[in-house]
């Protein structure tokens, strides 16, 4: 029987690579810096037309830093890393957009379905296509109960085998955060406090966990981040956990208040699995009189901020 020819090897340009828009294809080229953005806040994780406000508020803040942004979506089956005019409004107002993580790209790809990017899917596109620095708000952990449900976010894995910085304010807070801690060290995430020596507690300035490293300037982070890259082996993102301002965060006791009673509703109805995070969420927002909301688009603001700092400081390196 004669032997099946092997099947030609992919080229590069058959590739899913994420769409760039004219401005970050620009940059990447001469070098200038760009922060990655992801859209599921936008999309599934403010109110309307709210949202839309605060998507335009986030690119600007990186602007006036010195950087590009590229917030990333995927739309009708294309992803994109720099949303251009229309884009962004139809992220913003498109009730359909589905949410989607690393695991649903292909099949979104695929079938030419339109989703906003969570911080999976978007650290996965971000560092696809060239990009260095992703700011988020607070990325996913392991959640309360692990013993018993196993939950646990896909963000952890992810960011364990691609290579990104990643500014935010934490893991949300509503997780198990000395489990998260635990688990970005076992699956070799590099951890850096950004001006403080204790882990932030998303809504928090602090968890009260502490922090193996503590970097004080964005040339201190971008420093790390060539380190990292001279040492080569395993792709692994560096987490960059930059506390939300003190004046900013959630009323502390508050918070642990409405946060037992959440935590209390989701055993008493039986809310497991992915249902539990956005319950937890929404019932924060309503219980608190929409102060964690403000509390999460004040920490969103200051990791913008500083991941276009970063992302210059980076690029300054690399000219």
């Amino acid at each position: 029987m004669p032997l099946r020819p092997p099947a030609p090897a992919p080229q590069e340009s058959d590739r899913p690579l994420p769409v760039l828009s004219a401005e970050v294809r620009e940059a990447l080229a001469e070098r200038r810096p760009v922060v990655a953005l992801e859209s599921t806040i936008i999309a599934h994780g403010l109110p309307r037309p709210r949202n839309l406000q605060v998507a335009g508020e986030l690119e600007d803040l990186v602007r006036e830093a010195g950087a590009v942004p590229a917030t990333v979506a995927v739309l009708d089956g294309r992803a994109h890393a720099g949303l251009v005019s229309g884009q962004l409004e139809r992220v913003a107002g498109d009730t359909a957009l589905r949410k989607l993580g690393h695991r649903d790209l292909a099949p979104a790809l695929a079938l030419g379905a339109s989703g906003a990017t969570t911080v999976s899917a978007t650290a996965f596109l971000a560092a696809r296509a060239g990009l260095r620095v992703f700011a988020t708000g607070g990325l996913g952990g392991v959640h309360r109960e692990w013993v018993r449900t196993q939950d646990e976010s896909a963000d952890l894995r992810l960011l364990a085998r691609t290579g990104i910085t990643v500014v935010c304010a934490g893991v949300k807070s509503i997780l198990d955060v000395p489990a998260t801690l635990q688990r970005l060290e076992t699956l070799g995430v590099g951890v850096l406090g950004y001006r403080t020596e204790h882990f932030p507690g998303f809504y928090l300035s602090s968890s009260g966990e502490p922090v193996d490293w503590t970097v004080r300037t964005p040339q201190e982070v971008a420093a790390v981040m060539r380190a990292r890259d001279a040492l080569g082996g395993p792709a692994a993102a560096l987490v960059v956990a930059n506390p939300v301002p003190r004046a900013d965060q959630l009323d502390p006791a508050v918070h642990d208040r409405v946060l037992a009673g959440a935590l209390e509703v989701c055993r008493e109805r039986g809310i497991t699995g992915q249902a539990v995070t956005p319950f937890l969420l929404e019932y924060l927002t309503r219980e608190t009189g929409g102060a964690s909301l403000e509390a999460n688009l004040a920490a969103v603001r200051g990791n913008v901020r500083l991941a276009a700092r970063i992302a210059a400081a980076d690029a300054a390196v690399a000219r």
